[in-house]
């Protein structure tokens, strides 16, 4: 028996010339919300149900349905987010009465553990820059500052000469939401921090002044992307083949304090985080490090 040919509802194009004109979102964005609406007007064809009148049950049997064959919870909160907004956009028009969604949960998306590296991979990482050349020298010392402390990559680009201290070992940051902390370097920072402002900065400012703390080759504040740059081309060279991310090292600086047994408040204050909820996804991380440990280690592991 031959499946019906699918007719889309213009509703879904006066939607997403709404999205467009209103919200300029790209074209990637809206070809994502048109596929989204069309499979699920396809499956509502079949049951001759217009869209307009698309009730609670009709999208829970549609949600189960794809459940049955295979689809990602990832996915399914997307297709819930894209009817989320279809039918308030119809809820708004005064062409339903009703929204379908609004007792239907999104599921439950696990939730993903910061990419992280071992204590072996930063040592490596971190002895790969050369202190005598000028770029490598700053480097090194911007890597050794980012794992002592669990600086965002922004606020160390930004960082500027009156925000250290190198007599205290402090370093002053104002964070999110205007607030500050202070967060200690350690002994290993500070002495490369201290060897790279007698050396390196210096050459570093002849092409121009700036108080930040790490000016680019051409005496300037350097940009997030730049410093990411070079710390994949010093994991390359080092053999680190893990996947990183600008906050590699925030998240080493967390996960390995934790692992070391530090107070989960005391890492929440040292990150800046506003909420403990933000760092306690590092708990996970450290206690995924704990198992694979006694896995490998226990005799009943």
């Amino acid at each position: 028996m031959a499946q019906p040919s699918y007719h889309p509802d213009p509703l879904i194009e006066g939607f997403l010339d709404e999205l467009w004109s209103s919200r300029g979102l790209s074209d990637n964005t809206l070809s994502a919300y048109r596929s989204d609406l069309q499979h699920f007007e396809a499956y509502l064809q079949q049951r001759q149900v217009a869209l307009r009148d698309a009730g609670r049950e009709v999208i829970q049997d549609y949600l189960g349905w794809r459940f049955d064959q295979g689809a990602a919870s990832t996915s399914s909160a997307r297709l819930l987010s894209s009817l989320r907004r279809f039918y308030g956009f119809l809820l708004t028009r005064q062409l339903i009465t009703e929204d379908p969604l609004a007792l239907i949960s999104s599921p439950k998306l696990p939730r993903k553990l910061p990419d992280t590296l071992s204590e072996a991979d930063v040592d490596a990482l971190l002895a790969e820059p050369n202190s005598e050349d000028t770029v490598e020298g700053r480097d090194k010392a911007m890597l050794e500052l980012l794992y002592a402390t669990g600086l965002r990559v922004s606020e160390l680009v930004s960082l500027t000469l009156e925000q250290i201290s190198l007599r205290q070992g402090l370093v002053r940051i104002t964070g999110k939401g205007g607030k500050e902390r202070l967060v200690p370097m350690g002994e290993v920072a500070i002495s490369e921090l201290e060897r790279y402002l007698q050396q390196n900065r210096l050459a570093l400012l002849a092409y121009g002044q700036s108080d930040v703390v790490f000016p680019s080759n051409r005496g300037r504040m350097m940009t997030r992307q730049t410093f990411w740059y070079r710390i994949k081309l010093y994991a390359q060279r080092a053999g680190i083949h893990k996947a990183l991310s600008p906050h590699t090292l925030r998240h080493a600086f967390a996960t390995h304090l934790l692992n070391h047994g530090a107070d989960l408040r005391v890492v929440q204050l040292l990150l800046g985080h506003s909420s403990l909820s933000t760092t306690q996804i590092y708990t996970h991380v450290a206690n995924a490090r704990l198992q694979a440990l006694h896995a490998a280690h226990h005799p009943r592991g």
